[in-house]
């Protein structure tokens, strides 16, 4: 049946009838010019009223993001494994980053946030890390997040014979499920950045347990991934060869921090910068990383690059007055300005900007060649301009320099920057270009150069033990400058076990300043991350990035659109 009308409602009918038909008929009384004065005043009025009324709703209302919307990217290279466990290359690592989640993981500050677990307790001795998982955390199937993922995830981990890039973290670290939602990990000693390893991705035990080694790598959830990030697999395209071209990802609703505002992201991958740079000018993709545009973002790089020396490979680079003079001749400003476009930072020490430490000074510009040759001098060494070799005739030595490197634009760039510094000594170079996969297998690997240009990953936690810690010099350690200090072995340990933040930075700049003073490498460049977005794309904030994944870690919050609210109903 139709509503009932009250005798009020039907006589405010009557007096708006009648209002708009005295309205009318005086209208109709006026001359056609009055007519059209008083509409164009009617409409005056229209106009005016809803200019008002959307300048106070903007006033007084504010933006919230809102969900929808999508993002496609691009990338060089393609996706083989997407699983925390096995990820080696870039994208393998961001589809990982997305699809899956740890029991920790990094806020868009760069701090470390609980994300499946609940909350975290840890031991007085620093050896023992229990964890709560929370009741709500769930894959992308559905199916609850427990305490045997974790401890299975771990397990895997610490398989040998798996081979994951994540063994080294894990090794020695016991894990125990308590119960349904809480797992405990000891550690052989104390180890201060152990929650930032707990932001490893968690397996579904369910669907991965019946997967043997070595069939591991080789199943379809590696590129179909079940996991409980903020995104979920929505579909590939392949090429012929079942290379993976595109990549399309949505946002899953269950995601144990709430579900992104972006409803899908797209990957489309690239064989080369060159091919990605065109894409991206042509409008093809929206965002990529390493890209610098009008809309990029930039980031400090927790990354040092620079010349790592091998001295049993050259004898000549065995003396300490040779490796400082071949430091000292680099023109680093030049080098971050000029050749790779003012996205670095100058560097003469083994510890990124940003670090919380004095940073070592630079060598200054105008008078580097100068003070190169006198320390080369000072030691020994004599110059002969008609042959321009610099020889040590008491050791029958003779300075010359093999550089290898990764045939990649930017150490290629910098590889010919630094010889040419270093030819204006009058030390002739020979370059040697290798492919990534290459030089990491038949080079590095088996510590088979002399100088090698090369960059040097530092993580959040600054912890640099595997990089200049003497235990870590051979294969698999990445001392790969084969450097042995026992002070700094003890600084390093020491910084592991600190949980006092100002007593590891105290340990840091003394790590930092011992290892520059005895010149085991010559520092170039902390490079600048960057980010190309669309201009419409909100809510991105960059962390420190150590590894270009973390450029998602905030990506929750990325929306592109809008909508208006009263503040009292504002998040």
């Amino acid at each position: 049946m139709p509503p009932r009308t009250t005798f009020k409602d039907r006589m405010s009918a009557v007096r708006r009838i009648l209002f708009l038909d005295r309205l009318s008929a005086r209208l109709r009384a006026l001359s056609p010019g009055d007519r059209w004065i008083a509409y164009a005043l009617l409409l005056l009025v229209f106009g005016t009223t809803l200019v008002g009324l959307y300048k106070l709703e903007r006033r007084y209302l504010v933006p919230i993001p809102a969900y929808g919307g999508s993002l496609t990217e691009g990338e060089v290279g393609s996706p083989r494994f997407v699983n925390p466990l096995l990820a080696l290359t870039d994208a393998d690592r961001d589809l990982s980053a997305l699809t899956y989640a740890g029991l920790m993981g990094t806020s868009a500050d760069g701090t470390l946030v609980p994300v499946l677990a609940e909350s975290y307790t840890i031991s007085p001795d620093g050896k023992s890390y229990t964890f709560v998982l929370r009741p709500e955390a769930k894959f992308s199937d559905g199916t609850p997040v427990t305490a045997d993922d974790v401890v299975f995830t771990v397990q895997k981990a610490q398989d040998p014979a798996l081979k994951s890039p994540e063994f080294a973290d894990w090794s020695g670290v016991a894990a125990e499920a308590i119960d349904s939602r809480t797992v405990r990990f000891t550690l052989g000693k104390a180890y201060a950045p152990f929650l930032g390893t707990a932001t490893l991705g968690i397996l579904p035990a369910h669907l991965w347990k019946s997967v043997t080694d070595d069939q591991f790598p080789f199943s379809p959830l590696m590129t179909k991934p079940v996991g409980a990030g903020p995104f979920q697999y929505a579909g590939a395209s392949t090429d012929n060869d079942g290379v993976i071209t595109s990549y399309r990802l949505k946002a899953f609703g269950g995601y144990a921090l709430g579900r992104p505002y972006l409803s899908g992201m797209t990957f489309d991958f690239y064989a080369d910068e060159e091919s990605l740079e065109k894409a991206l000018s042509k409008g093809d993709v929206e965002s990529a990383y390493g890209v610098a545009s009008d809309h990029a973002l930039t980031a400090s790089y927790s990354r040092v690059f620079g010349v790592f020396w091998n001295g049993s490979g050259n004898p000549a680079l065995a003396q300490p007055e040779v490796r400082k003079a071949l430091s000292v001749a680099i023109d680093r400003v030049t080098l971050t300005q000029q050749v790779l476009g003012g996205y670095a930072t100058p560097l003469a020490g083994p510890v990124p900007p940003g670090s919380g430490i004095t940073e070592t000074p630079v060598p200054d510009t105008a008078d580097r060649i100068k003070e190169a040759a006198d320390i080369l001098t000072d030691a020994g060494w004599t110059y002969d301009s008609d042959a321009r070799q610099w020889t040590l005739a008491k050791q029958k030595l003779t300075l010359s320099i093999e550089l290898k490197t990764s045939n990649v634009p930017e150490l290629k760039a910098i590889a010919t920057a630094v010889k040419g510094d270093w030819e204006e000594l009058g030390v002739p170079v020979d370059i040697e270009l290798y492919e990534p996969s290459d030089l990491t297998q038949n080079v590095i690997r088996p510590r088979d150069y002399s100088a090698l240009l090369f960059g040097m990953v530092i993580g959040r936690d600054r912890d640099l033990y595997a990089f200049w810690d003497s235990n870590e010099r051979n294969d698999p350690g990445l001392n790969i400058a084969q450097y042995s200090n026992h002070t700094v072995d003890g600084l390093l340990e020491d910084m592991r076990q600190q949980d006092d933040p100002a007593a590891a930075t105290a340990d840091l700049q003394k790590i930092n300043d011992l290892v520059a003073a005895d010149y085991p490498a010559a520092f170039t460049d902390a490079p600048e991350f960057l980010y190309t977005v669309p201009a419409d794309l909100q809510g991105v904030k960059l962390p420190q990035i150590a590894s270009p994944s973390d450029r998602f870690a905030g990506v929750t919050q990325w929306h592109r659109r809008t909508d208006f609210v009263w503040p009292i109903f504002a998040r």
